[in-house]
């Protein structure tokens, strides 16, 4: 599962709000948490998010609803990739900054600078897309394409010269809607969500660039790319193994040798698919095979090697990992 942050989500629940709407029931109804309605560090589902967007588009019969929640939003969503964005000296460092960290917020998402789709050389193509696989759904699109096209208002302080808007679908309501946001001709059924951009436009000076604090913030991003693609499974695993026979193998303990706070370790998990109670208890099956096939303490010293209270836990724990005794275990 693709994750991205709730922070996406930003405007949703007051632009619903604002059409007589629940957010909380359309969240409900996509499978999102409901926690994710206001707060920006939860990692979700994608596709969830995507989802909760045409659904409450569908039920409130607006057809432009990403686009009204866009005006709501700006680049302090991004979290930290948005000081590096805004301290950047030129456009062209703010969008390389940002084609190379958006997995920060956003993993299934990129932003890349192509040629023009119709030959012009005055005329670059900014493309906004999802991963290859991930079905491109109109109010996402809209969403996060109107979020670009404001973001790039703001870091030029100005218009910055937008030539055309290039969608993949036709207009789920009026396309003067579109044309109105944009302040540009805006086209239908084209093969990529592109903004086509003056190739000068990398070389515009970015308002209120800081080198010191891009050079802070890049080095932070910098850290988090290093376990950017890198699940957090594999090292709550092993953080696990290293407190057995040592300390408690509690959540607290683990959060902390990874530097994370515990909700935060939960969260990041249930992305992933797993629980810590599912890796602990996965580690411990493991390690107590380990320990009755290989070696030959008594049964009182495994379970406190396995973080067990009594040895009589580790029997109840041997009957439900394998339907057996520990004794019969060990002797094959």
């Amino acid at each position: 599962m693709s994750v991205i942050r709730s922070a996406g989500l930003r405007g949703f629940r007051a632009t619903v709000a604002e059409l007589g709407g629940d957010a909380e029931e359309f969240a409900v109804a996509a499978g999102l948490p409901i926690g994710a309605l206001d707060a920006d560090d939860l990692l979700v589902s994608d596709q969830a998010m995507a989802l909760v967007l045409e659904i409450a588009a569908e039920r409130l019969r607006c057809p432009d609803l990403g686009l009204r929640i866009a005006t709501r939003q700006d680049l302090g969503m991004l979290g930290p990739l948005a000081l590096a964005i805004r301290s950047s000296p030129t456009l062209a460092d703010a969008l390389e900054c940002t084609s190379r960290y958006l997995f920060v917020h956003a993993r299934s998402l990129s932003l890349t600078l192509e040629p023009d789709p119709y030959g012009d050389r005055g005329v670059t193509a900014l493309h906004y897309g999802v991963r290859p696989g991930v079905p491109i759904l109109v109010q996402g699109t809209d969403l996060g394409l109107g979020f670009l096209h404001r973001a790039l208002r703001r870091l030029v302080d100005g218009p910055y010269g937008l030539r055309s808007v290039e969608l993949p679908y036709r207009p789920p309501g009026s396309a003067s809607a579109y044309e109105e946001f944009f302040g540009a001709p805006v086209r239908f059924g084209r093969p990529a969500a592109i903004l086509r951009v003056p190739s000068s436009l990398a070389s515009r000076t970015v308002a209120g660039s800081d080198e010191t604090l891009r050079r802070l913030a890049l080095a932070f991003l910098a850290e988090q790319s290093a376990d950017g693609g890198v699940a957090l499974e594999p090292k709550v695993r092993a953080a696990v193994q290293q407190l057995l026979g040592t300390a408690a193998p509690e959540i607290a303990a683990v959060a902390r040798l990874l530097t994370l706070h515990p909700r935060t370790l939960q969260r990041r998990l249930a992305a992933e698919g797993t629980s810590f109670a599912a890796i602990l208890d996965d580690v411990r099956r493991t390690e107590a095979r380990r320990y009755l096939t290989t070696t030959d303490l008594p049964m009182s010293q495994i379970a406190s090697l396995l973080g067990l209270a009594e040895q009589s836990t580790l029997t109840r724990a041997v009957q439900r990992w394998w339907n057996t005794t520990p004794t019969a275990l060990r002797r094959g």
